[in-house]
């Protein structure tokens, strides 16, 4: 169903690291980031954390916690799937940092979060298939 999870996370200057890690680690429990440091648009400091997650015991527990979020939350995946998926049957969700650092999962639109893909194993690969695919696990 889900070939890869993908996620990309921003640690600012006023953030630390080691807490932006604990949020990741609510989330994804075995995460081991990759880090990747960058500069912000006034030459500030941004240390990116990301990771492609291939394995069925990393990708599954993420899984099951989706299909276990409220009804409202999962409703509001559902109801917007056309417009955050990409050609290639890749879904893009938002998870908020300060609550996921407080073991919550609160889905966002924008702002300050951790960015997810996750890659449908849809053959052929077309976000028709991957929609279909992904219409009927949230269901």
């Amino acid at each position: 169903m889900i070939h890869n999870i993908s996620y990309r996370v921003f640690v600012h200057g006023t953030e630390k690291e080691s807490k932006v890690l604990e949020a990741l680690k609510n989330i994804f429990p075995n995460a081991k980031p990759e880090r990747e440091l960058s500069q912000g648009h006034h030459k500030n400091e941004i240390i990116i954390l990301h990771q492609k997650l291939v394995k069925k015991d990393e990708i599954n527990p993420f899984l099951r916690k989706i299909k276990s979020l409220e009804s409202a939350s999962r409703e509001d995946i559902l109801n917007n799937l056309d417009k955050k998926m990409d050609y290639k049957g890749n879904l893009f969700i938002r998870l908020s940092k300060q609550s996921a650092f407080l073991g919550k999962w609160k889905m966002m639109e924008h702002g300050d979060s951790i960015h997810i893909r996750l890659k449908f194993a849809a053959y052929p690969a077309k976000k028709e298939v991957a929609l279909k695919i992904a219409q009927e696990w949230l269901d």
